[in-house]
């Protein structure tokens, strides 16, 4: 799947799809947020509803890093998340 780097605050964040599909079909997708590697790694997930492509790949590629920053900003922790199985 298609992915984003963003740079917030002096920090990498690596931005995906989660390939989740919920009731509202094409007009909601989570994001995938992820930031260092190994015991480091963390994850955060959000979702959005596009205002303009239904296709997930393509809407994530026309959002803004501003945008993807401030969705970063709403997200909540990846154990918190269904698309991530709410493991810690």
């Amino acid at each position: 799947m298609p992915r984003r780097i963003i740079d917030v605050d002096g920090t990498e964040w690596r931005v995906s799809v989660s390939g989740r599909v919920t009731q509202y079909l094409k007009d909601e997708f989570g994001l995938v947020f992820t930031r260092g590697t190994g015991d480091a790694l963390e994850r955060r997930v959000t979702r959005y509803s596009p205002l303009g492509p239904k296709s997930r790949e393509l809407s994530l590629s026309e959002l803004s890093d501003a945008e993807l920053r401030r969705l970063l900003g709403h997200s909540q922790p990846a154990w918190t998340a269904p698309e991530m199985g709410y493991v810690r």
